[in-house]
């Protein structure tokens, strides 16, 4: 076919394309748009790259003394004029793309009898080129070598963000303004929604701070009687006890302070601080170690436990005494037990391990009685929220089969609920002990 032939004709639309003679001009052209192409792809995989650096490849950038990973640092440090200027310089180059790619169509192919086809070819196939391989290949490879690409581009993106200086600087004030603008009508997340972002996050190497942003989250809305030690589990001293007998408790709890009573739990007369005691321990018997207690601090079961941080801190005090509706004293809580309930587990050099639960097989468990609730759903990885419309308000997972049953249930009773069977295999007149968990 020779040039300036029409490559097809169809009378009943009136379409006709004709090829040109390609020039010099429009091979340059040519070259230049594969070059630019290949300048948008490296620009658009270091918005990727910079930006998705996990904390563990932004560590290795700071003991890397190379001048890349210097330079690398140096733009993360200005983020805002990181995201101006590879936005402009991609704007730049795309622009130029388009501009190019429709001067050279024009001089190849003559698309004045198919203004249609000129169209798609322009918007359809030169936007789908400019996709492919200027933003989406290029991002995805970004993904997987994020810090080796971000270290690759440090010091085109450092020289092209002082030559887009001028307009990156006028692009973040104009967003600045408009950010004051709107933060009046600012809407404030939700916990549902932070909780859903966090749901989203699966970066294995955050893994550590996601599950403290997720006690951080939940920590907000936690009552004192979900955390707190109950009752029949407090280590406590009759006020009538002989100092020897004192030091012999002190010596099996392992605990730094102890509360208190007098003839029963009800009637806290203070908590005894074992370093106060310390100084008096070579006076014997003689000596009246009830003079030393300090006064309890009483909370009740329905304060936050983001309130009472706040009150241990400024009290300066680590223990509360927990009180029920009717006044009686229902366990206490620690400021330990708030912590855990943000960083997880606490256990210091002279904690003995305590196992609440035992895995017979796969979704089979073995339970205390005495587990809290959260506790339980933490060993298995359930949702806190399962149990919500029948545990009524149960804290353990003995409270939860009592309101359930409604009575004591007898040795071996199974009880189903949900997905589970609960089956009793410890139980006194009193309360139930231990609780096997099965999961179909």
């Amino acid at each position: 076919m020779e040039a300036g032939q029409a490559l097809s004709s169809d009378p009943s639309f009136g379409w006709s394309i004709q090829f040109q003679p390609v020039s010099i001009e429009t091979i340059v052209g040519g070259v230049v748009i594969i070059l630019l192409l290949i300048i948008s792809a490296l620009i658009s995989g270091s918005e990727v790259a910079y930006f998705s650096l996990s904390p563990k490849n932004r560590n290795k950038l700071k003991k890397n003394k190379t001048k890349t990973g210097k330079i690398t640092l140096k733009n993360l440090e200005k983020p805002e004029k990181l995201l101006a200027t590879i936005l402009v310089a991609n704007n730049f180059v795309n622009v130029g793309i388009i501009i190019l790619s429709a001067f050279i169509t024009s001089r190849i192919v003559n698309f004045s009898n198919a203004p249609i086809i000129e169209f798609l070819f322009q918007v359809v196939i030169i936007t789908f080129i400019l996709l492919l391989f200027g933003e989406i290949i290029p991002k995805v490879y970004a993904t997987h070598y994020g810090l080796g690409f971000a270290k690759f581009m440090a010091i085109p993106l450092n020289i092209l963000s002082k030559i887009f200086s001028p307009i990156s600087s006028m692009l973040i004030q104009s967003t600045l303004f408009v950010n004051k603008r709107l933060s009046k009508h600012k809407k404030n997340l939700s916990i549902s929604d932070i909780s859903q972002a966090l749901e989203l996050t699966s970066d294995k190497e955050i893994s550590e701070e996601k599950e403290i942003l997720e006690g951080i989250v939940k920590f907000g809305n936690k009552k004192v009687v979900e955390i707190m030690k109950s009752r029949v589990d407090v280590i406590a001293i009759d006020i009538k006890t002989q100092l020897d007998e004192v030091i012999e408790i002190i010596k099996k709890s392992g605990f730094s302070r102890i509360p208190v009573y007098s003839d029963s739990f009800d009637q806290i007369n203070g908590i005894l601080y074992i370093k106060d005691l310390l100084s008096h321990v070579h006076k014997g018997k003689s000596f009246k170690w009830q003079s030393i207690i300090r006064p309890p601090f009483y909370v009740p079961e329905t304060k936050g436990i983001n309130t009472l941080l706040e009150e241990f801190r400024k009290r300066k005090v680590h223990l509360a005494i927990v009180v029920d509706e009717y006044g009686g004293s229902a366990g206490i809580v620690t400021l330990e037990d708030i912590l855990e309930e943000i960083v997880g587990e606490i256990v210091d050099e002279y904690d003995e391990e305590e196992t609440l639960f035992t895995i017979l097989s796969e979704n089979k468990y073995i339970f205390d009685g005495k587990t809290m609730l959260v506790d339980f759903y933490r060993a298995i990885d359930l949702d806190e929220t399962i149990f919500d419309e029948v545990k009524g308000e149960a804290d353990t997972l003995a409270g939860l089969i009592l309101e359930l049953e409604g009575e004591i249930p007898a040795l071996h009773e199974k009880i189903e609920c949900k997905n589970f069977i609960f089956t009793i295999n410890a139980v006194n007149n009193r309360r139930i002990e231990k609780i096997k968990v099965e999961i179909q």
